[in-house]
């Protein structure tokens, strides 16, 4: 390159020049006998090194405050060196592929994070990178991997914008809150502070002072913006009682019909408001028993309008398309009525009693689908099991449940070993393929007979001859949930079974990768378990 005779040139015309072409505009300085192209090139190369080295160093940026510190014990070496190895299988890191017998690790890693954070562990800091490149991928995993990570993670997240999910997932992005008990600065943050600060504010009141977090919001109630009062509203979920009602009771006239919603489905869940008993005796009045009929026989007669006093109290006058008003305002009265109204609306019988009354004019399927979501909603047991039935019951759903979906919620209410135990019984009756669903809502590890029927049922379904395919979700759970005692038994399903007759061709081979998969995961949650576990004092 001739640097001697490369003319001058600014920058901005060599750019121009070279997006004209040197066909159309000669370059600046380009001597008789110069090739054009290699003129611009050379001016271009001069222009590059005067620039470089005419520019001025930028002052050096503030070193960033030191990260607080993290008291928590470090982690276990071998837990440390387990807590590697499952980040490196997340996707995008080479690992994964195709497994054969070996387990997902990743799927492992949710179970791990909880071990880890109720032994109260601090991660090593050279793994948070990984780990927050895991939690920004799963959104499930960040509440626990957050927890576990530490304010280090909070400090690496205000430094990269890829991790910045982890200040908006923490309360107040991260930011110290005021105590309770220094009236000042609550009221200074609560007036000045962004929204995500007085939200992480507001809830952390409300989980130690009640009362305190509905005053504060009472003060600025008036002035805010309505997405931000439907967002406030909400943090009186935690701590419901009935000293809100006053407060809720006013909201129910906000000029926002969510924040209208809101009100009304807290106040639905208070069943001494006002509310409630406005909607205990709407739907009263449209639900009745029949006694002049051969056997007792619940008969309905739903609302014929949507007047405004029901407007106000949350039920929303225009339906789902496909849907008929009059069952859709029915089943909005019903749902929101407490349940201890029936059985004193309905001669005093027991929820079971109720619940097995037939129900005249085809109204069974949309008055019990109602008393479904109220028994969600009021988190009843009883109800929830007058409404779910024997687990025998035909899988589209019990005498009151009308989906495997609105089983799975009623069964979320009970205590977690029956649960078990009628999940159990569902399995041993209609085998796995409706009972996936089931399976999510019971507590981690399954207890002992919902394992066993977990087991015989995938045995049953190897010896039908099928293959494991159709059953790679309830076996993914298992790999995830089961007793990791349970191994010892799954050993003897590892082996290549002989095919049955009509058997698909190979079957055999696959079951048994299937279940030499799952006795290798057992085994790797047993060792997680034991590598978590503090060494006790001698």
């Amino acid at each position: 390159m001739n640097t001697t005779s490369a003319p001058e040139g600014s920058w901005e015309e060599l750019v121009t020049v070279a997006l004209l072409g040197t066909d159309r505009r000669t370059p600046p300085g380009c001597g008789p006998g110069q090739e054009a192209p290699m003129a611009l090139l050379d001016a271009a190369a001069v222009e590059t090194l005067r620039r470089r080295a005419g520019m001025r160093p930028a002052p050096a940026a503030a070193r960033p405050e030191p990260s607080a510190p993290d008291p928590r014990p470090a982690l276990p070496p071998a837990a440390a060196q387990r807590l590697t190895q499952l980040l490196a299988d997340r996707p995008g890191t080479g690992g994964g592929g195709g497994r054969g017998t070996a387990p997902d690790l990743m799927e492992l890693l949710p179970q791990w994070l909880t071990l880890a954070n109720a032994h109260g562990f601090a991660p090593p800091p050279q793994a948070l990178p990984a780990l927050l490149d895991a939690a920004r991928g799963r959104t499930d995993l960040r509440p626990a991997a957050l927890t576990f990570a530490g304010p280090r993670a909070l400090w690496l997240a205000r430094l990269n914008p890829d991790w910045r999910f982890a200040l908006r997932s923490t309360p107040g992005g991260g930011t110290a809150l005021p105590d309770p008990a220094e009236p000042e600065r609550v009221q200074q943050l609560w007036q000045e502070g962004l929204f995500a600060e007085r939200v992480a504010l507001l809830t952390a009141i409300r989980t130690r002072q009640p009362a305190a977090a509905r005053e504060l919001l009472a003060t600025t109630w008036a002035t805010e913006r309505a997405e931000d009062r439907l967002m406030f509203l909400d943090s009186l979920r935690s701590g419901l009682c009935a000293a809100d009602e006053p407060f809720l009771e006013r909201a129910l006239a906000d000029r926002s019909r969510n924040v209208r919603a809101t009100a009304a489905e807290l106040l639905s869940a208070l069943p001494e408001s006002a509310l409630a008993g406005r909607m205990a005796a709407r739907a009263g009045s449209c639900v009745a028993v029949d006694r002049t009929r051969g056997a007792p026989t619940i008969v309905v007669e739903a609302p014929h309008e949507c007047d405004a006093g029901m407007e106000r109290d949350g039920v929303v006058p225009k339906p789902p398309a496909g849907r008929g008003k009059r069952s859709w305002w029915l089943g909005q009265l019903v749902d929101a009525t407490p349940l201890a109204t029936w059985p004193r609306r309905l001669g005093g019988r027991t929820p079971e009693d109720i619940v097995a009354l037939p129900v005249a004019d085809d109204w069974q399927s949309e008055l019990h689908a109602a008393w479904c979501r109220a028994a969600v909603r009021q988190r009843d047991p009883g109800w929830a099991r007058a409404l779910l039935g024997a687990p025998s019951a035909p899988e589209a759903g019990g005498p009151g449940a009308v989906s495997l979906s609105e089983r799975s919620k009623l069964l979320a209410t009970l205590g977690s070993a029956e649960r078990a135990e009628w999940v159990a019984g569902f399995i041993g009756t209609h085998g796995l393929s409706e009972a996936f669903q089931l399976l999510g809502v019971c507590a981690v590890p399954w207890a002992g007979p919902l394992g066993r029927a977990v087991v015989d049922a995938l045995n049953i379904a190897r010896d039908a001859g099928s293959y494991p395919w159709s059953f790679s979700g309830v076996m993914g759970l298992a790999e995830r949930c089961l007793d990791p005692a349970e191994a010892v038994r799954l050993e003897g399903l590892t082996g290549i079974p002989e095919e049955p007759e009509n058997a698909a061709p190979g079957a055999g081979s696959y079951w048994a990768e299937a279940f030499q998969r799952l006795v290798t995961t057992l085994r790797l949650r047993a060792t997680m378990t034991t590598e978590l576990t503090p060494p006790q004092p001698t």
